[in-house]
């Protein structure tokens, strides 16, 4: 998860993880493995509301008791720094989040799945053979 937390590949922790802000890179420059197939979906954003409004709301209300500022600084400030660490956090969140799948063998990062070509089949346990109706 480190690893993904410093925006680098989970396998080899020096090719770059994101092609741009947000784009996983089809697989690592580096070490060539494969990272198209992370689902990380709505948990990084889920994760950094979560953490960013207890930072802000925090902060907010440390200083509004401590200094009292005016009304419009802040209605001018904590917007201001709440979109500022969404913007820093989120690349962070996404990448840990790789990197806990990566560690885990989540989403088509295991190695058995991947050399039988089934990286998006997994296996069910539910699934049972068609009964032969000819043994009847």
């Amino acid at each position: 998860m480190s690893r993904g937390l410093t925006l680098r590949c989970p396998n080899c922790g020096i090719g770059r993880l994101f092609g741009a802000y947000l784009k996983v890179n089809a697989s690592c420059p580096h070490c060539q493995e494969e990272l198209h197939h992370q689902r990380a979906d709505d948990a990084p954003p889920y994760f950094v509301i979560l953490i960013v409004g207890h930072i802000v709301v925090g902060a907010a209300l440390a200083v509004e008791v401590a200094f009292s500022p005016p009304m419009w600084v802040q209605m001018t400030a904590w917007p201001l720094i709440a979109i500022a660490l969404c913007l820093l956090l989120l690349p962070c969140i996404k990448g840990a989040l790789i990197g806990l799948q990566w560690a885990f063998r989540m989403h088509g990062f295991d190695p058995a799945t991947r050399k039988t070509g089934t990286a998006f089949i997994d296996y069910d346990p539910f699934y049972q053979e068609p009964a032969d109706d000819r043994l009847a």
